[in-house]
């Protein structure tokens, strides 16, 4: 029996689900972090470890690789013996605002704003002293299983300004102060060598089991699709709503909040509203929501204009900072209501795929759908309705799934060569 383990760090906890040489799972587990709210590296191990440790005897034993997740963005300084010297700057940490300003009179790229993970690679260099490494998330996780330090993948290392058409660090990112500290950067995926020998011994995990460079989370919950080919969106229904795309042509549109991962010789081109199911859990919870869901007519239109976002700001289909709530007027029946809304957030997602085709991506011939949105039928009729294409759910819709697909010796979505 030969196992894939994947990891998958996300923004409440982590996951791990393994998986045999037809991709059958055969082992899955959940650990909560402490303090979603308020994570730190620490917080990290400890949930990797916890993971290791919650691993079947069987399964440790037949591992031959492992792959891991992170948040995209989330980063961290640390040194030469992989120690933190910061905390963890999250996803959403938009600290970076000076920094931002600094960038925008050499970056060539739109994408690095304040939450960027170059705008926050300026941000600790200035106040963080005698580093020896920055990291993200992934990276620093995946350096504790392989006691290799100072590697990136390309997914991670896009928004931190790392050029994916040409594979190397662009000269403008390499005239920063501290360059030295970014990551060597690999395709997803590739082989950096067996796990450290305690961790195999600690754990009971085959002394032979390879660890490989991850991904981020969104591209891992890609992966889990399935989808292999362009014209098949992947929906994420998760607090926000997210859009993927396989695409012959790379479309980089940061005014609209469109940006393209390297995936093989295509390009995953995407964008992320602000609006999502986030909306919905501030007035019903998931038994409510369920109930109201099914007396939907999902055929009929609702007279409601709604643009559900949870505060104010949107990045995609537009990026208009400044883009109020609109979720008024409140009918007095809460299932015309929640039509309004699952009306409003189906109307964004066809807007996001059509603005895709608009800048080059193909046309799109179906969606399949995950997060946990995917789960409302009623939805999933309306969606379709207004999309025009087929609307159905994914096999498989876990990150930890994808990344342990990505461990597999028949799948390479990119060049294994390593660029610095």
């Amino acid at each position: 029996m030969s196992l894939r383990l994947g990891l998958d760090f996300g923004t409440s906890g982590a996951r791990a689900c393994a998986i045999d040489d037809s991709d059958a799972i055969v082992h899955g587990q959940r650990v909560g972090y402490p303090a979603p709210g308020n994570q730190t590296p620490q917080d990290w191990r400890s949930v990797l470890l916890a993971l290791l440790g919650g691993l079947p005897q069987d399964v440790a034993a037949n591992l031959r690789g492992i792959a891991i997740d992170g948040t995209s963005g989330t980063v961290l300084l640390c040194d030469d013996g992989l120690a933190p010297l910061s905390g963890a700057l999250m996803y959403d940490d938009a600290r970076a605002h000076a920094q931002t300003g600094q960038l925008k009179s050499i970056a060539p790229s739109g994408h690095l704003g304040a939450t960027s993970g170059l705008a926050k690679f300026l941000w600790l260099t200035q106040h963080v002293e005698q580093a020896a490494y920055f990291l993200h998330q992934a990276d620093w996780l995946t350096a504790l299983l392989s006691g290799r330090p100072g590697i990136a993948d390309y997914h991670n290392a896009l928004k931190t300004g790392y050029d994916v058409e040409t594979l190397r660090w662009p000269d403008w990112v390499l005239a920063l102060p501290h360059s030295h500290l970014l990551p060597d950067v690999v395709a997803p995926g590739t082989d950096l060598g067996t796990v450290r020998p305690d961790l195999a011994a600690r754990f009971g995990i085959s002394p032979h089991c390879r660890i490989h460079a991850g991904t981020t989370d969104s591209t891992a919950a890609f992966i889990a699709s399935g989808v292999t080919e362009p014209g098949i969106g992947v929906t994420s229904l998760g607090t926000t709503l997210v859009l993927k795309q396989l695409s012959d042509k790379r479309i980089e549109a940061p005014e609209y909040g469109v940006y393209s991962h390297r995936y093989g010789e295509l390009w995953l081109v995407g964008g992320a509203s602000n609006a999502g199911a986030g909306v919905l859990q501030k007035f019903f919870d998931a038994q409510r929501l369920a109930e109201l869901s099914a007396l939907i007519d999902p055929m009929r239109d609702s007279p409601l204009d709604y643009y559900p976002l949870s505060r104010p700001g949107e990045r995609f289909p537009f990026n208009d900072p400044m883009l109020a709530p609109r979720i008024e007027p409140r009918p007095s029946d809460d299932i015309s209501f929640l039509h309004g809304l699952l009306q409003g957030l189906s109307r964004i997602e066809a807007e996001g795929y059509a603005k895709l085709e608009e800048l080059g991506a193909t046309p799109l011939r179906a969606v399949v759908t995950n997060g946990g949105g995917a789960k409302n039928e009623t939805w999933r009729k309306l969606r379709e309705r207004l999309l025009g294409v087929p609307v159905g759910t994914a096999a498989q819709q876990e990150a930890a799934y994808g990344c342990a697909r990505l461990c597999a010796d028949n799948f390479r979505i990119s060049h294994n060569a390593a660029a610095n």
